[in-house]
């Protein structure tokens, strides 16, 4: 998923670029609300989770292989904005220092990986949630198909930006029947550590859960009962 420099035209690019950084000011923005004393450690480590992650590839077919995005795991941790921030973060550090994606395709990675993973699955978790009985399974279950969604259509946001600015000689449809099918296997894999860590997270701490706050009981702390003197 991660976008090379060249892959696509400078002109979409500079777009993409322009479109990511209008985003990341909103979820800058909204993570003012989001921020607390118990989302705010936790996002340092969603996001540095998210990184260590991406950088463990599983095979997948074909010869190819995928890693985690994060997007919808970031959002359902804490919150959208928040969330966002992680992820575009990650993408940035991995380009600067790690070459795992381009400078200049930047831009499309974070609309991409950031961005539109973040939007869909933060909005099938919530609609599901909605719908779901309020329990513990219902918010993994939520968080499972969330990030299940989120993969490919991430991987039709980098279609379109292929459409219109790819400068490679691949015909559209290929380019479609291979990243939405790569990414809905990779999806799967995505679906299962996304549920994974947010069951983890809520059989520990469910109060560190921002997707689960209101739906799940919190941990509330209760003095022992003193000691009968004999």
């Amino acid at each position: 998923m991660h976008v090379p420099d060249g892959f696509i035209d400078a002109p979409v690019s500079v777009g993409a670029g322009l479109v990511a950084a209008a985003g990341v000011a909103v979820c800058l923005r909204g993570a003012r609300r989001e921020l607390d004393d118990r989302t705010a450690p936790m996002a340092g480590l969603v996001a540095a989770f998210i990184f260590a992650v991406q950088m463990l590839n599983f095979p997948v077919a074909a010869g190819t292989s995928g890693h985690l995005l994060g997007g919808a795991l970031a959002a359902i941790l804490v919150g959208p904005y928040t969330g966002a921030l992680c992820v575009a973060v990650v993408l940035l550090v991995q380009a600067l220092f790690f070459a795992d994606g381009g400078i200049t395709a930047l831009g499309v990675n974070v609309v991409n990986m950031s961005l539109v993973t973040v939007l869909v699955g933060y909005l099938v978790f919530k609609l599901l949630l909605a719908v779901l009985p309020r329990s513990r399974r219902s918010v993994i279950a939520s968080s499972f198909v969330a990030a299940l969604v989120s993969v490919p259509v991430a991987s039709l946001s980098f279609v379109l930006f292929y459409a219109l600015g790819g400068t490679t000689d691949v015909p559209l449809g290929k380019v479609l029947a291979a990243m939405v099918g790569v990414h809905v296997l990779i999806g799967i894999g995505e679906a299962f550590i996304t549920a994974l860590t947010v069951g983890s997270v809520l059989a520990a701490r469910p109060d560190l859960v921002r997707g689960a706050r209101g739906v799940t009981p919190t941990l509330q702390l209760r003095p022992s009962a003193a000691p009968i003197a004999g």
